[in-house]
């Protein structure tokens, strides 16, 4: 469906990207997951043609964004980062005046405004004016006026940013409807939960780089990163760690009478370590686990935090 190849642009002296390259099939989520000036922004203007990149080619079911300009826009819904909406107009008005500029007949355009308000939670509220809504309840609408001309693909540049959990949890949800319903949709977001909730695949995009992408098993696999098992002991002076040890060698020492191993599952090897523990006189105060997860694995692989 989506096929980006050695995509790079720079503005001036800044390197936005570089040598950016994946595809996505037909109907699934895939994630931009890094932090502001990573080039998830950048990519997405490329995407649906606003911004021409220096080097590389990208195709949209087939046509090329950059001399199939108009295809590519009728392929494509962008919900931007900003609220681009009107105010003083009601929803319906926002979701027709955006509709009309895909040049749909106006019956058929109410038709898809109002199921379009419908997906998104808001046809009890469709006559209100914008200036009324809630941040979340805006985004939504946002999303809503990217669909009406029924695009394959859906582009979301951080669809979420600065709403209440609440609202984030409504926009998930629309979101996961218009998957359902087999749009493609790329999802740029700097929180690692939304990535881990709604994304099937997941690129990790840092300074313009996409450092690695699959899906969450496949990111675990390539950091490397292991799930982590910490028992407190009550005394490690009578346990028997080197006999433990024949059969975990990972297990190590981690302070005062505190175990910890590093596991490749949690669920497999959390059972056996602690009978042996047992057996060989440890007696388990308390038990902690951190199972691998995306945060992990950003960690792992850039070294860092991810910042706002």
């Amino acid at each position: 469906m989506i096929n980006v190849s050695n995509v790079s642009k720079s503005f001036g002296d800044i390197q936005a990207l570089q040598q950016v390259s994946f595809e996505i099939k037909e109907g699934e989520i895939y994630g931009l997951l890094g932090p502001n000036g990573a080039g998830k922004s950048t990519t997405i203007n490329i995407l649906n043609t606003l911004l021409k990149p220096d080097e590389g080619e990208v195709y949209i079911n087939g046509l090329n964004v950059q001399t199939q300009k108009e295809g590519c826009k009728m392929l494509i819904g962008v919900v931007p980062q900003e609220i681009a909406l009107y105010s003083e107009l009601s929803a319906f008005e926002n979701v027709m005046f955006w509709g009309g500029l895909y040049n749909l007949p106006k019956a058929a355009l109410k038709e898809k405004a109002l199921k379009a308000l419908e997906l998104v939670g808001l046809s009890d509220r469709k006559n209100d004016r914008i200036k009324t809504y809630s941040g979340g309840m805006k985004r939504r609408i946002n999303i809503a006026s990217s669909i009406l001309h029924d695009p394959k693909v859906i582009l979301m540049d951080e669809p979420t940013v600065g709403v209440d959990p609440q609202s984030r949890n409504h926009v998930f949800e629309v979101i996961e409807n218009l998957n359902k319903e087999g749009k493609t949709i790329i999802y740029t977001t700097h929180y690692m939960e939304e990535a881990e909730r709604l994304c099937d695949r997941i690129a990790i995009i840092d300074l313009g780089q996409i450092i690695a992408q699959g899906d969450l098993k496949e990111l675990k696999e390539i950091s490397k990163v292991k799930d982590i098992l910490t028992l407190q002991l009550a005394n490690l002076d009578s346990f028997n760690m080197e006999t433990v040890k024949n059969k975990f060698p990972d297990l190590q020492q981690n302070g005062n009478n505190s175990l910890l191993i590093e596991c490749n599952d949690l669920n497999k090897e959390v059972s056996g370590l602690i009978k042996l523990i047992q057996e060989h006189k440890g007696e388990i105060e308390s038990i902690e686990t951190h199972k691998a997860n995306l945060e992990s694995v950003f960690l792992k692989l850039t070294g860092k935090q991810l910042r706002d």
